[in-house]
């Protein structure tokens, strides 16, 4: 059976019992500490305590490989366009400037630059865990519940819903389809040139667009048909109430923010230095 990428992943487990809420503020906190700060040191330990988050979701890295190596090739390109556009912003930030080697006019590889890379790539690595442990541990009616219950209209929150639960059909839609064309001689290997896989693909692609608007139809219609978005509120079938375990991990998260914050900001800098 083929994995369902970004699909919600039922499991026995103390990050699978929180409520979604819990897991949409703590993902924010997580979020905003992450990005705020490029204190290498704060980095290191959100990422100590997101690998321990992690193992005790359960949750396997087959089960989100395609998805994580997705990101991590977009996490090498903005790395290189990093340094094509500005290869001396390191060099900027830290103020002194140590060449391993030249290469072409600005163009050199500095301590500066590499740790400059290093740290992007931490906060690379800080964020993906929480974000695909939210994904894959909440329930998508609970995830709408849980923006509801932040303020979002529960109408734009529905939406994001019935994307996450299309997200799995459309894969499966897709197996299908491609499997029905290369029983009719339509091949995607290797063995075939670029340009005819592209071809076959598009044989695939074609399908399951029609596919899709139709299906958005079916449920738009039925949305109608039952008064969806005539009320000002609605209730959820999935929603889940505050637990002691919830209340611990809110204050938890907000306490390891506000920690992160008075740290990288004490002495008016985002950016550790160990270059002075």
């Amino acid at each position: 059976m083929a994995v369902e990428m970004l699909a919600y992943i039922k499991k026995q487990s103390p990050v699978h019992e929180l409520s979604g809420a819990t897991k949409l503020i703590i993902f924010l906190c997580w979020s905003t500490a992450a990005m705020l700060t490029y204190d290498t040191w704060i980095l290191l330990a959100l990422l100590v305590i997101s690998f321990v988050i992690f193992r005790l979701s359960k949750i396997k890295i087959s089960e989100i490989r395609f998805v994580l190596m997705f990101i991590l090739f977009f996490l090498l390109l903005n790395n290189i366009a990093i340094y094509l556009f500005s290869p001396q912003e390191g060099v900027k930030i830290y103020g002194t400037s140590h060449v391993l080697w030249e290469i072409a006019g600005r163009y050199n590889v500095t301590l500066e630059q590499l740790f400059y890379h290093f740290n992007i790539t931490l906060k690379y690595f800080v964020v993906i865990p929480a974000a695909l442990l939210f994904i894959v541990t909440t329930h998508p009616s609970e995830f709408a519940s849980s923006l509801n219950r932040i303020g979002v209209p529960y109408k734009i929150a529905y939406s994001v819903s019935l994307t996450l639960r299309y997200i799995p059909d459309i894969q499966r839609e897709f197996r299908t389809i491609a499997q029905a064309q290369q029983a009719r001689g339509a091949d995607l290997s290797k063995n075939e040139k670029l340009t005819k896989r592209i071809k076959n693909a598009a044989v695939i692609v074609m399908p399951l667009i029609f596919s899709s608007l139709e299906r958005i139809e079916v449920i738009s219609n039925a949305m109608e048909l039952r008064g969806f978005g005539k009320k000002k509120k609605r209730t959820w079938y999935n929603a889940t109430a505050f637990r002691r375990a919830d209340y611990i991990t809110i204050v938890t998260g907000v306490v390891l923010l506000i920690l992160s914050l008075v740290i990288t900001f004490y002495d008016g800098s985002r950016f550790y230095n160990p270059f002075y």
